[in-house]
């Protein structure tokens, strides 16, 4: 054997070792570090998901985060395995601009976003110059803005996206609103400063403001959340049963007696 052939095959020897190492190392990963902002979905890891997983010989670790950034950062740096706190419009445009490679991988019941009494206690009650808080990211203020849409308190641009929508798009403001962009998390603190103010499903949970006190509520199923992963990771193995921990008989029974109001999977319908 040449030199240069016995230095292909050692080369050739070399990597499928390595490709190996790393297949061993994926088949064979228990321990699943899940990241998901504070309330619902965290209590949805602790009561039911983590203890599926740990019956399959995981051991699950969970992360609260307080914020809608830092779950997507950390997940791409490899300090989480999976998040679940956000929508696929939030995942798509947060993919976009910070260049990163996540995949949503299944839904979860995802609590709606209402608007909720602040100064003021009913609709009717809203007036020129009323202040209405709304979510300050892109993607949640799309989604208030089209409740408000929905409401006639304001009217969108004809031509646009509403999924992007922004406050640049709002052609009329019909009842003659103040909006106020707050971080998302903010928002339940709020309503005793503004007039009104247009929640996150899992932030009222968060704050015990039960969905039955929303004055209005989403309508949109667009803007059911997911849970995601690395893209690199969508075929590991503890993936699947990550999948299989959110999609179980046991976990759509718990999620329907605890989370009522919630908007379903898609793939939960009979």
């Amino acid at each position: 054997m040449s030199s240069s052939l016995f230095r292909g095959s050692l080369l050739a020897f070399a990597l499928a070792a390595f490709s190996g190492s790393v297949l061993a190392i994926d088949a064979d990963k228990k321990e699943i570090v899940i990241g998901t902002t504070v309330g619902d979905f965290a209590d949805m890891v602790t009561e039911s998901v983590k203890p599926y997983l740990e019956q399959q010989g995981y051991k699950v670790k969970l992360v609260e985060f307080t914020d809608y950034v830092m779950p997507n950062i950390a997940l791409a740096e490899g300090s989480i395995d999976v998040n679940c706190f956000q929508h696929q419009p939030y995942l798509e445009s947060f993919i976009t601009d910070r260049k990163l490679e996540l995949s949503p991988i299944t839904q979860v019941p995802t609590g709606p976003m209402g608007v909720y009494a602040g100064k003021q206690q009913a609709l009717e009650q809203v007036k020129s110059g009323s202040t209405v808080a709304i979510p300050n990211d892109p993607s949640n203020q799309a989604r208030a803005l089209l409740m408000l849409a929905d409401l006639g308190w304001i009217t969108l641009k004809a031509d646009i996206d509403p999924l992007k929508a922004s406050e640049f798009d709002i052609a009329e403001n019909n009842k003659g609103i103040k909006l106020l962009m707050l971080e998302a998390a903010q928002l339940p603190r709020a309503r005793a400063d503004v007039d009104f103010a247009v929640i996150n499903g899992n932030y009222a949970a968060s704050s015990g403001i039960a969905f039955t006190d929303g004055l209005f509520l989403e309508r949109s199923y667009d803007f059911i959340n997911w849970v995601v992963v690395r893209s690199a990771d969508q075929d590991a193995p503890f993936v699947q049963d990550v999948i299989n921990a959110y999609n179980s008989t046991a976990f759509k029974d718990y999620a329907v007696k605890r989370f009522e109001g919630y908007k379903y999977p898609e793939s939960w319908k009979p």
